[in-house]
Parts: C-alpha cells; sequence; structure tokens
C-alpha cells in the first residue's frame, strides 16, 4: 500500500523533480518507507511505499520497465499476482524481482490498457509509457483505493490524495458548492465531482488515458443484476456451497504479504467471519483489533470477547469516548478531505492507530457484506414500506418499522400514524429508482435548512438526488426492487463514503493496509445473481451467507441481529477538548467562510452543549457544519500547514 502523484505536461527537470518530492512528500502518511520519484520526456512520477510484499529494494517505486520505456507507480495489491506471474512467465517474460509492482507492469507491456481487466485487487495506478507519450491511469474496480486528477496551466496532474495536488504552485483549495450539496444530501459527493471545485476523482472501475493533451475515461467493469426472475435458480445448499467457496479464496489470497496480516473485529457478523477464515489460515495464530465505547448504545465488546474466546486471537483494543472523537475530528477532516455528517471516521482513525502502535501494516475488515447481502436496515425498510404502500390505511402493518430498529427507543412507543408518517409511507412512488433510499436522503437533506442565502441562491434549482437518479443504468429499471437498492448502496454509498471516508483514509492516516475479502469482484458478481429472497428472506437479512458461514461462529453471532456502526455525534463535542469548535462556530468565521447562517449555526451549537440537539437531523448538521468549518481552516485558499509540513 503506498501513494502515488504525478504529471504529464512539460516542466523543466529540476523543477520537476523538486515538486514530485513536494508531492508524495505530502502524503508520507500513505508510505512511511521510502519515496522515490521518476522524472521521464513529458512526465513524471512521485511513489511513497508502505513495503508489504517483496520488502527488499527491488520493489521500489516508480519501477521501469526493463528498456526503461515504461514506468509505474502503483498504490495497493493485486491479490491474485502469483497467479498472473505464472501466466506470464508461460507466455515468455521474465522477472527481475518477487514483487506485484512488476507484474502489473508486465501486464501492461503484455495486453496495453486491456491489462486492468485481468487484477483482482485493490489499486490505483499511473503508467508512463514514454514511447507513446501516453499516461495511463486505473482504479480498482469496487473504488478502495483513492486517485485524484486536475489540469493546470495545460498540464495534467494527479494524486492518491488532493492535499498532494495542492502542493502545485497555482493550485489552490476552493469548496464546490454543489459537492457540499451532494453530502447533505447523499452523504457523499457523486464522482467525479470531489468538494473541491476543479478537482476530480476517477470513479472505481475506471481507466483514464492522457495523450495528446487530452483525457479521455471509460469503464472496464460495471455492477450488474439480472432481470427481474432470471437469476441464480439452483437450490439454496449449492449457492451456499460455492458462496463459501469464494469467500475461502477470496480471504486466502488477501492474506498474501511478506509482513503479518491481521483481523478488524467489530463483534458483528461480518467480521467475524472474516476474522473466523482468517484464523483457520494464519500459519502463527491471528491478531485481532476491535475499538470498543464507553456508551453502551455504540458498545460491542461482549461480541468482540465472544469471538475472540471462540477463535483463540491475539486481541487488542482501544477505547473511544466523546472527547477522544472531539480530539482527533481536525486530524480526521484533514485526512478526510471533506465535510462529513457524522463522526463514524473518528474511532476508526483512533483503531488504525493501535494496529501500528502494534507495528502492524496489514488487516482484514468484513466491509462490503452489508451492501451485497443485503445486511442494511434500508433493505428491510424498503420492504415494509412497499408492504405498507400496498394497504395504506393499515393499523398493522407500520408495527414492522419497530422489529428492524429495536436499538432507536424513541421509536418503540409510537402510534402506526407516526411510524407510517416518519418513514414516508405512501409518500414515494414505486417506480421512483430512489425509492428505498427517499426517507434517509429526506433526512439527511433536512440538515441543508443550515445553508447561507449565498450558498441556497448558488444552488437554486438544483436538486442532488435527481442527479444521483438520472446516473442509473438503463437496465435499472428492470431488476429487483432490492437489487436496485443494492446498486446505489454498492456503485455509490460504499466507494463514496464507506471506503473513503471511513475506509482508505482512516487506515492510511496511520500507514495502514486494509483488505476486504467480500469485495473480491468475483464474489460480488456472483452475490449479484443470488435470488433476493436468499439475501433478504423475510426480515432476516443476509440469510445465505449466514447460512454458507454457520459452522465458523458460535450462534450468538451467527444469529445477531444486524447492529450498524454508529458513533457519538453531536455529544462528542461538549467538553472542554473541543473548545476549538467555538473558534471555527464563532459568527466571525461561519460569515468568513458564507456556506451556513452564522445565527442558525450558533443556535445549533447552544443546543448541542446543552445537550438538548435531538434526532438526525441536529445531530447531522452539527458534525457537517463543524467538520466544513475545520475543512475551510485547513485547506481553503491555501496550502494547510499540515501539507507544508508534511512535504518539507
Amino acid at each position: 500500500m503506498c501513494g502515488i502523484a504525478g504529471y504529464a505536461g512539460t516542466l523543466p527537470r529540476d523543477e520537476a523533480a523538486m515538486l514530485l518530492r513536494r508531492m508524495s512528500g505530502a502524503i508520507a502518511h500513505r508510505g512511511p518507507d521510502a519515496q522515490g520519484v521518476h522524472v521521464g520526456n513529458g512526465a513524471g512520477l512521485g511513489h511513497r511505499r508502505l513495503s508489504v510484499i517483496d520488502l527488499s529494494a527491488d520493489g521500489a517505486q516508480p519501477m521501469q520497465s526493463a528498456d526503461g520505456s515504461v514506468c509505474i507507480a502503483y498504490n495497493g495489491e493485486v491479490f491474485n499476482y502469483i497467479e498472473l506471474r505464472g501466466i506470464l512467465e508461460a507466455r515468455g517474460r521474465r522477472f527481475r524481482t518477487a514483487s506485484d509492482t512488476e507484474v502489473v507492469l508486465q501486464l501492461y507491456e503484455e495486453y496495453g490498457p486491456e491489462f486492468v481487466t485481468h487484477l483482482n485487487g485493490d489499486l490505483a495506478l499511473a503508467i508512463w509509457d514514454e514511447r507513446r507519450k501516453r499516461m495511463i491511469l486505473a482504479r480498482d474496480r469496487m473504488g478502495v483505493r483513492p486517485l485524484f486528477y486536475t489540469w493546470h496551466r495545460g498540464a495534467f496532474y494527479f494524486a492518491s490524495e488532493v492535499k498532494s495536488l495542492l502542493q502545485v504552485p497555482g493550485i489552490e483549495a476552493e469548496i464546490d458548492p454543489f459537492a457540499l450539496d451532494q453530502i447533505f444530501t447523499l452523504w457523499a459527493p457523486i464522482a467525479p465531482r470531489t468538494a473541491f471545485k476543479g478537482i476530480f476523482e476517477l470513479p472505481p472501475a475506471h481507466v483514464m488515458i492522457v495523450e495528446d493533451g487530452e483525457a479521455r475515461s471509460r469503464p472496464y467493469w460495471a455492477l450488474s443484476f439480472p432481470e427481474q426472475d432470471h437469476g441464480d435458480v439452483r437450490p439454496q445448499s449449492e449457492i451456499a456451497e460455492e458462496l463459501r467457496a469464494l469467500l475461502d479464496d477470496a480471504t486466502r489470497i488477501r492474506l498474501r504479504a511478506d509482513v503479518e496480516v491481521g483481523s478488524f473485529l467489530s463483534g458483528g457478523l461480518d467480521s467475524s467471519i472474516v476474522s473466523a477464515l482468517a484464523a483457520r489460515m494464519a500459519p502463527n495464530g491471528l491478531r485481532t483489533f476491535s475499538v470498543t465505547f464507553d456508551d453502551t448504545e455504540f458498545d460491542e465488546s461482549a461480541y468482540q470477547q465472544t469471538m475472540v474466546q471462540a477463535l483463540g486471537t491475539k486481541h487488542h483494543a482501544i477505547a473511544c469516548g466523546p472527547e477522544d472523537i472531539a480530539g482527533i475530528f481536525p486530524a480526521v477532516v484533514w485526512h478526510m478531505e471533506r465535510p462529513v455528517l457524522r463522526t463514524a471516521p473518528a474511532p476508526l482513525y483512533q483503531l488504525s492507530g493501535l494496529v501500528r502502535e502494534q507495528g502492524m501494516k496489514v488487516v482484514l475488515s468484513g466491509e462490503g457484506a452489508d451492501e451485497i447481502f443485503a445486511g442494511y436496515d434500508l433493505f428491510k425498510e424498503a420492504r415494509i414500506r412497499r408492504f405498507c404502500g400496498r394497504q395504506p390505511s393499515s393499523q398493522i402493518r407500520p408495527h414492522l418499522f419497530r422489529k428492524i430498529y429495536p436499538y432507536l427507543s424513541s421509536l418503540q412507543q409510537q402510534t402506526p400514524e407516526y411510524l407510517a408518517a416518519f418513514f414516508g409511507t405512501g409518500v414515494d412512488a414505486p417506480n421512483d429508482p430512489l425509492f428505498s433510499h427517499r426517507p434517509r436522503f429526506r433526512a439527511t437533506a433536512g440538515a441543508k435548512m443550515f445553508f447561507s442565502r449565498d450558498l441556497r441562491e448558488a444552488l437554486a434549482g438544483y436538486d442532488a438526488a435527481e442527479e444521483l437518479a438520472s446516473a442509473m443504468p438503463e437496465t435499472f429499471g428492470r431488476w429487483h426492487p432490492l437489487h436496485q437498492a443494492q446498486y446505489i448502496e454498492t456503485h455509490f454509498l460504499l466507494p463514496g463514503y464507506i471506503l473513503s471516508s471511513q475506509g482508505d483514509r482512516m487506515a492510511m492516516a496511520h500507514g495502514i493496509e486494509t483488505r476486504f475479502p467480500f469485495l473480491d469482484h468475483r464474489l460480488v458478481e456472483f452475490a449479484a445473481r443470488i435470488p433476493p429472497n436468499l439475501k433478504l428472506k423475510g426480515l432476516r437479512e443476509k440469510h445465505i451467507l449466514r447460512a454458507a458461514t454457520a459452522d465458523l461462529l458460535p450462534p450468538a453471532i451467527s444469529e445477531r441481529p444486524k447492529q450498524p456502526y454508529r458513533a457519538p455525534d453531536s455529544a462528542s463535542f461538549r467538553g472542554p477538548v473541543g473548545d476549538y469548535v467555538d473558534e471555527i462556530m464563532s459568527a466571525e468565521a461561519v460569515s468568513a467562510n458564507g456556506l451556513f447562517n452564522p445565527q442558525a449555526a450558533a443556535k445549533l451549537l447552544e443546543k448541542c452543549r446543552r445537550d438538548v440537539a435531538t434526532g438526525f437531523r441536529d445531530n447531522a448538521a452539527f458534525v457537517g457544519i463543524v467538520s466544513a468549518q475545520l475543512w475551510s481552516r485547513e485547506f481553503s485558499n491555501t496550502v494547510s500547514s499540515r501539507s507544508r509540513e508534511a512535504a518539507i
């Protein structure tokens, strides 16, 4: 796992080398083990290395081909590199190193830009083909690893993180108001848009070719689902058997490393499955890592200990309190490079720090299972909303909403009328492409009432949800409703929020590589073909996954209902450790940024300080405003002090 940076264009050689060192220095946290630059004729590459495979200097990057005509800077891992190396050797190719980087480099030489279709991994890469004067950028299918780009004064620049691009003289940070609206509606910007105006993200599963002063991108893979009644029709036992075999193999190849590989263990079903599989395969035992909370509403430590005892792992846990979240939140925003509506990334930042303190570089994670096997409460909620919509006057059907949110005590005593109104029963048309997500988007968008008048005017007539709806594929309307909801989660929310704000950025802030067996593209494609009733069986989420892995887990875990990962939000900022909030939420600071209404923001701050901020809207708005103000302090119109210090 590493960080990459580079350019395509004409720069003086000495100036280019210095710039590449600054750009890669700004993301030194992604690769603390080594640094390298390569300046070619018309392009340059910079690299920060986190050595995981082939720890010798032979694996250093940027890496050139044997004749020096092709050079690669690569962030990530190709988990099937051993198999690919065998294929290439059978075709007559010889290797100088044991690294997966050289496999990718020679794969490009063998197949050209189509080489990406052979890769099974989490990666973002850049290849400079000097003979063709062509820069190739690529990103993995699921969007695990980030890659950003921009044009400036006729040159093309790219990097693993935006803070690297801000090292280029003349490139400054300015908030994109439409991206902010998307975050305050959808939780994340719609790629290729980012929080930074004029700076873009290469979407997942895309290749970009830059040559002759132009950049062209195209998808090389797309998530798809069968049309209704055209899925896998085999018996459940056969489907479960193949699922298990794929998951076993996905875990096995993600244990490939020349360093020890550990596992995150939340206590939920997904991380427990991954940890159980890894524990069977790890030759020297498995180390697991968890975050615990002081507040029992969020804490899962009892379930974590159940799995630790069942697997016999060497376990490490770190306690996270509200004061911890407030204390590290500025650093979290700096690494995320965007405003955010929840504090959930902060404990994961702290957890990744624990992994690093224990001398480890690589951990497995259970992310992705909820998306591909329909684990989220949202999927059940959408099913109940459709059920209630068929009999809108029913006084019985709305009671089902209580079953899926047992951890929301405020809902348990509400009337059927309240429940129907709260979840918008009958409000949304069943054929609405965003039917499953409309309640979430409406609840989130309520936080936009704090936008300033100028921002509202700039956004006049714009609808972020409609832009997302318009991006659905042509076949979307012919998919089962559950598959439509899964597509939105997997294609948009997963890479846009989960894998970014809670995944890559929090782990790589400490030089930790996270690997996701459930996001092996073979498993994702297979899960898409599984009939909906085997994923969500009644209101039992992840039914087929539970069936395929029941032998791995104690019943207390395998039959445990989904408990979403959450962390304290506005409550984290009430104590003295959050004093910086007074500065960034002052009327002066809020007015200067011009994004929010200073009076409304002040009232919200007072509500949170008096512990009377209630409901999702207040919490989302407070965290959103604080993070946006922090973003402006760290990035807007200048290179942040953190970036300057890192680049020196």
